[in-house]
């Protein structure tokens, strides 16, 4: 679909379906109705569904090998707002989709309706994201990211509970720092260059005098600073495993994605502006970034080792793809970048299943829920762990799945680079720390059962959880559910499942589309002559006007 205006839908689309779902659930609320439920789920998944459709649409359209600009009320650039389309943010924009999609699945089987407006701000988030994942200029970055900031602290928040507000509170307080120093950063880029689109701002970076290259270079590293926040790299990454483990379910599993917004920043920020051709302040981010990499790597897979609670190993997976996304990219070759975007397809397909997957397990667990001790299991065993072990596989990178293909791929990059060797030992010992962390964790689930009479006497003690109260659900204000995967869970997170050997089975075309998105990131030139050279798109009424006029509408006549 050609329509010049497509771009904006997946920022549009979410911010209207998020505005009337705020008065749709008011209306909701004053006649008694159940938060979350009825026409508010549908009008919500029907959103998502939409943006899917969207999303594929223009992943499409990018799959041509050219950039797509479009500029905000016809401003040309760089002065106006301007948003780009290519295939790295095509793929961002599906990979949100999909995970939003099972998402919300899950959401409608009961979550949504344990606190107000979980629909709206689930809307914003994702046009947080969505707008992050498209726009061309700095501020505007900053912007959408202030965006689904807002809407994640409301999500956070969603349930209640002693241990989410304490979560949240730290959260807050650390994306509040991480906002002033990017608004710091970005003064700077624009008292140094006069400008803030990604595009104009590499040109002017690059012809930057030598007595501006301190200043360019604090900038850089700044944004580097508020970008691993997000992407949670060493060592700005403790913020991470508490919020994470903290959220509900289906809020867990679309962090997953909120994470890769940090990664993409830094992939599109440190190629575009501050790579090769940055002049003054060119490659500021290495060696910095591989090196952190590397140690965030190392670190999520100890954090996997240590966990004692099921939603903590997950959150620790993710901050260990995020060293491994990031170690991808400090390698800076064309390779080594297309097995990151693989590998970042199947990491958060995966973490967002396992997300929902843990909430479940933990409900069929008797007595500790996500607490890692044996107990005895009341829900569908062999579903649940199926499902489970499919997503061990996918995050230990073990074949057939597509975590063994990415990681593989990322080897052979790493091989000509000077951090060949700490490369391959340090994942590949990762690799082996998660797959005994989750091989562990399995056979305490699905084949160690707690013992009846041992549960009995706890609970008469009252001390069935090391003396810290109850675990699980239940100690958080949610609804301890004992009858396993409701339809529209099972849907949910069947459906990110399921991607997972999808991704395998069509590996090939895959990785020749990340492939492709690899070689288009690293050529800047491109996405610079798309942006400053993009043309006024007609409105939406002069295309119909036109097409009226053409006699191409049914019923209209030509003049």
């Amino acid at each position: 679909m050609n329509w010049p205006h497509l771009i904006i839908v997946p920022v549009v689309l979410p911010l209207l379906a998020g505005a009337f779902l705020l008065l749709l659930e008011r209306r909701a609320e004053r006649g008694g109705a159940r938060p979350g439920g009825g026409p508010a789920a549908l009008l919500s998944l029907l959103a998502v569904l939409a943006q899917l459709a969207v999303a594929l649409m223009l992943a499409a359209r990018a799959a041509g090998g050219g950039v797509d600009a479009y500029l905000l009320g016809n401003w040309q650039a760089p002065f106006g707002i301007a948003l780009a389309l290519d295939r790295l943010s095509a793929l961002m924009l599906v990979l949100t989709a999909l995970v939003a999609l099972g998402s919300v699945l899950y959401a409608r089987a009961g979550d949504a309706a344990r606190g107000p407006h979980f629909h709206a701000l689930f809307q914003f988030q994702l046009m947080g994201l969505n707008g992050a994942f498209l726009t061309a200029d700095l501020f505007n970055l900053f912007v959408f990211f202030e965006v689904l900031l807002i809407a994640s602290y409301g999500l956070l928040l969603h349930g209640g509970g002693a241990v989410r507000l304490k979560a949240s509170i730290h959260y807050v307080a650390f994306n509040l720092a991480g906002s002033s120093l990017f608004l710091i950063a970005v003064a700077l880029l624009y008292g140094l260059t006069g400008t803030l689109n990604m595009a104009d701002l590499a040109e002017r970076v690059a012809a930057l005098p030598g007595t501006d290259t301190a200043m360019i270079r604090a900038a850089g590293l700044l944004l580097l600073v508020v970008f691993s926040v997000k992407a949670a790299l060493l060592p700005l990454y403790f913020w991470l495993p508490e919020t994470y483990g903290a959220a509900t379910a289906p809020v867990a599993a679309l962090f997953a994605i909120m994470t890769k917004v940090g990664v993409y920043s830094i992939a599109r920020i440190y190629t575009l502006v501050f790579g090769d051709d940055g002049g003054a302040a060119a490659n500021v981010a290495w060696p910095w970034l591989p090196l952190l990499a590397l140690g965030t790597l190392a670190l999520g897979a100890v954090g996997t080792l240590a966990a004692t609670r099921l939603r903590g190993l997950v959150a620790y997976l993710v901050v260990g793809s995020a060293g491994t996304l990031l170690l991808a990219l400090g390698l800076g070759n064309e390779a080594s970048v297309s097995a990151g975007l693989f590998y970042m397809i199947n990491s958060t397909l995966m973490a967002g299943a396992l997300f929902l997957l843990v909430d479940r397990i933990s409900a069929a667990r008797a007595v500790h829920g996500d607490v890692l001790r044996p107990d005895d299991f009341l829900g569908d065993r062999a579903a649940l762990g199926a499902a489970f072990f499919t997503c061990a596989v996918a995050a230990g990178g073990l074949p057939p799945l597509a975590g063994f293909l990415g990681k593989a791929m990322l080897l052979e990059a790493a091989t000509p680079t000077p951090l060949a060797v700490w490369t391959w030992i340090v994942v590949l010992a990762a690799g082996l720390g998660t797959i005994v962390a989750l091989s562990r964790t399995g056979s305490l689930l699905f084949w160690r059962n707690g013992s009846r009479q041992a549960r009995s006497g706890e609970e008469a003690h009252g001390h069935g959880t090391h003396g810290h109260g109850p675990q699980g659900p239940a100690a958080q204000g949610e609804p301890d559910s004992r009858a396993g995967l409701a339809p529209g869970q099972a849907l949910g997170a069947g459906l990110l499942v399921a991607l997972l050997p999808l991704l395998a089975a069509f590996g090939g075309p895959v990785h020749g589309y990340t492939s492709a998105a690899a070689a288009q990131l690293l050529e800047r030139r491109a996405y610079i002559d798309a942006v400053l050279g993009a043309r006024p798109v007609p409105a939406a009424i002069d295309v119909r006007r036109e097409m009226r006029e053409r006699g191409e509408i049914k019923g209209a006549k030509k003049p």
